[in-house]
């Protein structure tokens, strides 16, 4: 489906603000995960990248009356087609976006741009010993921007939260073109509905994020890292949940099953062992032995063979280096296998251990590679199921297993996405998650804030119409 876009011309933007030419708006057709899968999106008419919240604004208000889809866009580092166009229009390009607005040191505060990648923010607070917790395991290539219509959340979650926990406020542009703000620079509010919560993970189909306003947190003073290489991936889980339901005081606790350390080494060279591990690290400002030595008691507790930590800076970046590339080592370790989609359940940590147990299982039955590895503290699991696309038979059983694993985690009360988002891979699993009634209260608030759905159509959402309204009951 085109759409004539011509009426861009009129809108107050430079020349290098605006593209129909074919190469931009075929880097905007698809995003990381898109490509991965296989993928190859839909074409926007056009590229738009603003400057300011006014261009934003400018941009929505015309394509609204112009009928004209607007898909925002940053990094293209989303896994799930968030900002890849369903029916063309416009790709808005938030990456020149990317200013420091305003900092404030002595509140923990900084007000960014949507486009800014999100270790910048890190670098830019770094020397005030200060640091923006959430930060997921792609914040050196992704944006505030992208993290915050998603929700995102990385291996730190486990202690400090997801992002929506460090977003104070934000400045926003709805679909007519509207300007709006939300929450305050004080760290708690109870004045009127939590707009700003509302925009957070809605995966930029209700509003257009211009500026966020983030909490931030001080260093801590004592900083230790290692992995726990155990028997069996089983016991490894079991650790993983003993150690949380003791509540030690952890910063991050990763699970990577030997398969994955397998795959590390073939893409980095290093030589993890190819052995189930918990990569740990634990934040303190005193007594950090003391939680340290706690965890080391529960995991002998647990078949564990090796408990290794350091405070040697060189040693910890390596360790977290391979968890980081994970996502990179298995899409390249086989030429000849593809990963369907990627795969980020999460479930009550009580759960784990069982649905790490069922994946296994599943893979084996189906005779299939699935890795396994992931934020396990806060009770979530990446896999991906690798089948060779030229196989109906794998594809099928590859499909059987992502499915089933889906399935289970919603049924041991978890969701079908803890930090990917719905886009549009996962939008068969939004009513069975939520049930009938909560889903349409979620299409209300749509066709309120976007009655026209000029803001990505197509994501969350299934039954988006080409004509450009998302359908009502008496559809």
């Amino acid at each position: 489906m085109t759409h004539d876009c011509s009426f861009l011309e009129d809108c107050p933007l430079a020349d290098d603000q605006l593209s129909f030419s074919p190469e931009p708006r075929e880097s905007h057709a698809t995003d990381y995960g898109t490509e991965r899968n296989g993928g190859s999106g839909v074409l926007p008419d056009a590229v738009v990248w603003p400057e300011c919240t006014e261009d934003v604004s400018n941009v929505l208000a015309a394509a609204t009356d112009a009928g004209v889809p607007v898909t925002p866009y940053a990094a293209g580092t989303g896994l799930e087609g968030n900002a890849v166009p369903a029916y063309g229009g416009i790709s808005l390009d938030l990456t020149r976006m990317d200013d420091v607005v305003d900092y404030r040191p002595d509140d923990f505060q900084i007000d960014v741009g949507p486009g800014i990648i999100g270790s910048t923010v890190d670098e830019y607070v770094a020397n005030d010993g200060l640091f923006f917790p959430p930060l997921p395991s792609s914040g050196n290539i992704s944006t505030v921007g992208g993290m915050i219509a998603t929700d995102a959340s990385g291996m730190k979650t486990v202690r400090y939260g997801e992002i929506a926990d460090w977003v104070l406020g934000l400045e926003a542009v709805l679909a007519d073109g509207t300007i709006i703000e939300t929450g305050s620079r004080a760290i708690k509010t109870s004045s009127g509905y939590n707009l700003t919560d509302l925009i957070v993970g809605s995966e930029g189909t209700l509003a257009v994020v211009t500026e966020a306003t983030l909490a931030l947190a001080g260093r801590p003073q004592q900083i230790r890292g290692g992995r726990a290489i155990f028997e069996t991936l089983d016991e490894a889980a079991e650790a993983v949940f003993d150690a949380v339901r003791t509540d030690v005081d952890v910063a991050r606790i990763e699970l990577v099953d030997g398969l994955s350390a397998t795959m590390a080494n073939d893409y980095l060279g290093s030589d993890l062992p190819d052995a189930p591990m918990v990569f740990l690290e634990f934040h303190a400002n005193h007594g950090i032995e003391t939680e340290i030595d706690l965890c080391r008691t529960i995991f002998a507790d647990h078949a564990v063979d090796r408990f290794e930590m350091s405070d040697d800076d060189a040693e910890m970046e390596a360790l977290w280096q391979a968890r980081r590339e994970l996502a990179y080592a298995v899409s390249n370790y086989d030429p000849d296998l593809e990963s369907l989609r990627p795969g980020d359940v999460t479930v009550p940590i009580s759960a784990y251990p069982d649905v790490v147990r069922e994946v296994k299982r599943l893979a084996d039955e189906a005779d299939l590679l699935v890795p396994c590895f992931g934020h396990a503290g806060d009770g979530n699991l990446h896999y991906s199921v690798l089948v060779d696309p030229d196989d109906a038979d794998e594809l099928e059983r590859g499909e059987h297993l992502y499915r089933s694993v889906v399935e289970l985690a919603m049924e041991f009360g978890g969701t079908a996405t803890g930090e990917h988002g719905i886009g549009d891979g996962k939008q068969k699993y939004l009513e069975p998650e939520h049930g009938a009634a909560a889903v349409e209260t979620m299409r209300v608030i749509k066709r309120a804030l976007d009655p026209t759905d000029t803001l990505n159509p197509g994501k969350i959402f299934p039954e988006t119409s080409e004509g450009g309204r998302i359908r009502g009951p008496e559809c």
